[in-house]
C-alpha cells in the first residue's frame, strides 16, 4: 500500500484535460537483469487523460496499436495506473483516457510501462499534482505487474528519468545515476514480437558461483563507468552479460550478426534492450550512431525480417506534460 497525501487540495480538480508523454526505456544495460533501467527521448505513448463525473476509469480509445491492445480497464496498464492514482489522491469522481500508443507492443521498449506511467502523471495533474512522483510509482508498478510481473526497471526511468539503479519497488530503493557525455544509442527493432513471458521462461533458475562472480564484477564496473564518464568501459562491461544474453540469444534471429556488424560500425556495445527484440547499440557519436543503425538494418534485410531502426538519446526528466494540455 503507498502513501496518500489525506489534503482537501487531493480533491480540487485544476484542469479538466492533460496529455502527457512517457519514453521508452531500456532494461538491463546487458548485465544488469531487472536492476538498471534508461529512459530513451523517443520514441513513447501519450496519454490523454480528461475529467469524468462517473466513478472509475474509462477507456475512451486507443490508437497505434493495430487493434492488439485489451480494452478492457482491468487488463489495460494505462487504465490500472489511472485508477491506482485515484486511490491514491482520495478521489471519488472518474477519468476518461486516451492512449495513443507510439511504442511498438512486446518490442522490449518498455511499451506496457510507459502507458501506466503516462497515465499515472496525467491523472495526477489533473488535480493539480498532490502526488510527488515517488508516490505515483506504487501505481505504475501495480499496473506493470498486471502484465509483466511486479518490477521497476521499466516503469521507474520511464517515470524519474535518466539511467537508474533499481533494488527494489519503493522509492527509496530506487537511485538515479550519472549519464555519460556523449551517450548515443542505435536501436532497431525486427518485426518479431517478443512477449515478457516468454523470454523470462527461458532463464536458468541457477547460475554457477563462477557465473555470479563474473556478473556482479561487470555491474560493478558498469556503475564505475557511468561515474567515470568512460564509455569504453561502460561498453566492455554491458556487452560481456554470460547469463541473459545466452539464454535469450535462440528467441532472437540475427542477434550474434547484429552485434558484429554494429562493432563494426564503431558501436561500442550491443545488448539486447530488456526481454527484446530490440538491440540497442551504445555509441559515442551521432555519426557512429548513424553508421551503426544502418548496419544493424542491413542485418535483418539480409534475414528478410522487416524492422525498424532509430537513433535515441538518453531522456533525463522521463515523462511530462504537454504544454498544449487544457486548463
Amino acid at each position: 500500500m503507498f502513501s496518500t497525501v489525506g489534503s482537501q487540495a487531493m480533491n480540487t480538480l485544476t484542469k479538466t484535460l492533460v496529455t502527457v508523454y512517457a519514453p521508452a526505456t531500456v532494461a538491463n544495460l546487458g548485465v544488469g537483469f531487472d536492476i538498471l533501467g534508461m529512459a530513451l527521448d523517443a520514441p513513447g505513448d501519450l496519454v490523454t487523460a480528461e475529467y469524468s463525473d462517473s466513478p472509475g476509469v474509462h477507456l475512451l480509445s486507443i490508437t497505434g496499436d493495430g487493434g492488439k491492445l485489451s480494452t478492457d480497464p482491468e487488463r489495460n496498464t494505462a487504465c490500472i495506473a489511472a485508477r491506482e492514482t485515484l486511490r491514491a489522491m482520495q478521489i471519488q469522481t472518474g477519468v476518461q483516457l486516451r492512449l495513443d500508443k507510439g511504442l511498438p507492443l512486446a518490442s522490449g521498449l518498455g511499451s506496457s510501462a510507459a502507458s501506466a506511467v503516462a497515465a499515472a502523471v496525467a491523472v495526477n495533474e489533473l488535480y493539480g499534482a498532490p502526488l510527488t512522483e515517488e508516490q505515483l510509482l506504487p501505481a505504475c508498478i501495480e499496473a506493470e505487474a498486471a502484465v509483466s510481473g511486479r518490477h521497476a526497471d521499466n516503469v521507474a526511468p520511464a517515470l524519474f528519468g535518466g539511467i537508474v539503479l533499481v533494488l527494489g519497488t519503493q522509492a527509496g530503493a530506487i537511485y538515479r545515476l550519472p549519464i555519460p557525455d556523449q551517450m548515443v544509442l542505435a536501436l532497431v527493432t525486427p518485426d518479431i514480437a517478443l512477449p515478457t513471458a516468454q523470454a523470462r521462461a527461458v532463464l536458468p533458475p541457477v547460475i554457477p558461483l563462477h557465473a555470479l562472480v563474473a556478473q556482479t564484477g561487470l555491474v560493478a564496473a558498469l556503475i564505475h563507468a557511468l561515474h567515470t564518464n568512460d564509455l569504453e568501459l561502460l561498453g566492455q562491461a554491458m556487452q560481456q552479460d554470460a547469463v541473459v544474453t545466452p539464454a535469450r540469444a535462440n528467441l532472437i534471429p540475427g542477434l550474434a550478426e547484429a552485434q558484429t556488424a554494429a562493432r563494426e560500425a564503431g558501436a561500442l556495445a550491443t545488448v539486447i534492450s530488456g526481454a527484446g527484440p530490440t538491440l540497442c547499440a551504445l555509441c559515442s557519436s551521432p555519426e557512429s550512431a548513424d553508421d551503426s543503425a544502418r548496419a544493424l538494418g542491413e542485418v535483418y534485410d539480409r534475414l528478410g525480417i522487416p524492422s525498424q531502426t532509430r537513433i535515441a538519446y538518453p531522456n533525463p526528466i522521463g515523462a511530462a506534460v504537454l504544454p498544449d494540455s487544457g486548463p
